[in-house]
């Protein structure tokens, strides 16, 4: 059996070091497409697998549907024979490593959901032969590899480590940076054996410039959720020195760019309306599972994810506050949102606070709209909107114009002009060397503290919108109503 598996470890290392290995990868989205044009683009051919026949399709003829992975860099790898795609996950059985790039998400308890990676194994299972390599990159629990992956591919008779190959690699994918990519951002790689770690680091060598590789599977995967985690905790601790900040009427855009000038000791977070994107909000949530199972309690990963889950809430308030200042009511008002994405430059809402701010100012009577260059349609529970064109008349029709995610691309000189009231949860529209921007004919509530006071803007009520007439609702009673309305306990 030794004999066998150094064979198979070495006709496979052979081919990989030649760029004969034939590298399929397994779901094409935000970290699959830019994997497989990668190792396509390095000369290996190579095949994606997805479910979705649109995306095949879409693949084939040489266009992109991932905004990171321009149609001309897919259509350039297809054109040469480099890279084709398919539905047909029998052909995993012709692939020599099989990469895997499929989603993680919570379940509805909020509990891992591996049924992707089960689906996906399934298939590979199904075809496994000796000499095959196999990856995952999909983010999961510290042991998913081992108790997870290798019993299940195990079925067919095959053994890791001989006679197939296993390691985890964790993604590092940020979509809508074009500064670190796939093929520049260090890429660890643990192997289930020093084998299955040598292959899998010899393959990716062949287009990342830094391997990092690691005694076990089990430390790449703790490595990819302590550095989200690191993320998601630091967020949550400056999204509640924002909430203290505001109780002590001080703008904490101003707090953190004044520490941020400390040289050492301190890295700088902003604060923001919460946590979106499918890394941030769900990573920490696996590694929480995972020591639940082990009777152990993750209090202070537990805490920063309760801090940026209010977040959302925390800005309805904050635009009731506004209203309310100028004796107008969330129920009736018309609030705009400006960027829906989870982050700039991308049109992903997966987990974006901008659907729980949406909601809630909808149960409270709100009428909310919206503007994003890069999402044409949001799906809400109560229906889909639609983008609608940034202009003037849209501002001045609005009673709370809401920054929710800071595109470079919208026009905030004309927000500044034509909005009349500003809840820049983003705590500085983008304005200039950095400065804060200053409000022309609106007024600008940042996320925390006083409104900076401009040329006030004539708030009487919008032709075509009430807002509720009578007397403003006190802050401390809408408030209350708020949270009852979204199911809290008075």
């Amino acid at each position: 059996m030794r004999g066998d598996a150094l064979n198979h470890r070495e006709a496979l290392r052979r081919r990989i070091e030649s760029g004969a290995a034939r590298v399929g990868v397994l779901g094409l989205g935000y970290v699959g497409l830019p994997v497989v044009t990668a190792f396509s683009g390095a000369g290996f051919r190579t095949l994606g697998f997805d479910i979705d026949e649109r995306v095949v399709r879409r693949v084939r003829r040489g266009d992109s549907h991932i905004g990171d992975v321009p149609a001309r860099t897919v259509a350039a790898v297809v054109e040469s024979g480099h890279l084709d795609a398919t539905t047909d996950f029998g052909r995993l059985a012709e692939m020599d490593a099989v990469i895997i790039c499929v989603p993680t998400p919570l379940g509805k308890t909020g509990d891992p959901d591996v049924s992707h990676i089960l689906d996906a194994l399934g298939h590979i299972r199904d075809g496994l032969r000796a000499g095959q390599l196999i990856v995952l990159e999909s983010t999961t629990w510290p042991g998913t590899t081992r108790e997870l992956l290798q019993p299940e591919l195990e079925q067919g008779g095959l053994t890791a480590g001989e006679e197939f190959f296993l390691a985890f690699s964790p993604e590092r994918v940020d979509p809508g940076n074009p500064t670190y990519t796939f093929t520049n951002t260090a890429k660890v790689v643990g192997g289930l054996t020093a084998s299955c770690r040598e292959l899998a680091a010899s393959l990716y060598e062949r287009v990342i410039d830094e391997v990092v590789s690691v005694s076990s599977p089990e430390v790449a995967e703790l490595t990819k959720l302590l550095e989200n985690t690191f993320r998601a905790v630091n967020i949550g601790l400056v999204n509640e020195m924002a909430v203290i900040a505001d109780r002590l009427g001080i703008d904490i855009g101003e707090v953190v760019e004044a520490a941020a000038t400390k040289p050492y000791g301190f890295m700088r977070f902003t604060p923001g309306p919460g946590l979106g994107g499918h890394c941030l909000p769900i990573d920490p949530q696996y590694l929480a599972w995972k020591m639940r199972t082990l009777q152990y309690r993750t209090r202070f990963i537990e805490l920063a994810a309760e801090v940026n889950a209010e977040m959302p809430r925390y800005v309805v308030d904050r635009v009731a506050q506004a209203l309310n200042r100028h004796r107008l009511p969330l129920n009736g008002s018309r609030v705009l949102l400006l960027g829906v994405a989870y982050k700039p430059g991308v049109g992903d809402v997966r987990e974006s606070p901008a659907l729980d701010v949406a909601e809630l100012l909808g149960r409270q009577g709100s009428e909310v709209c919206y503007h994003d260059p890069f999402v044409p349609r949001l799906a809400l529970e109560g229906g889909d909107l639609e983008s609608q064109p940034l202009t003037a008349e849209l501002l001045a029709s609005s009673h709370a114009t809401v920054v929710i995610t800071d595109h470079p691309q919208v026009d905030y000189d004309l927000v500044l002009e034509e909005a009349r009231i500003i809840v820049d949860t983003r705590n500085g529209l983008p304005q200039g060397a950095g400065e804060p921007a200053e409000p022309g004919g609106s007024l600008l509530y940042p996320l925390s503290g006083p409104p900076r006071e401009g040329s006030a803007p004539d708030l009487k009520p919008i032709a075509g919108v009430d807002p509720g007439g009578g007397e403003a609702i006190p802050l401390d009673d809408l408030a209350r109503r708020y949270r009852m309305s979204a199911g809290d306990q008075p």
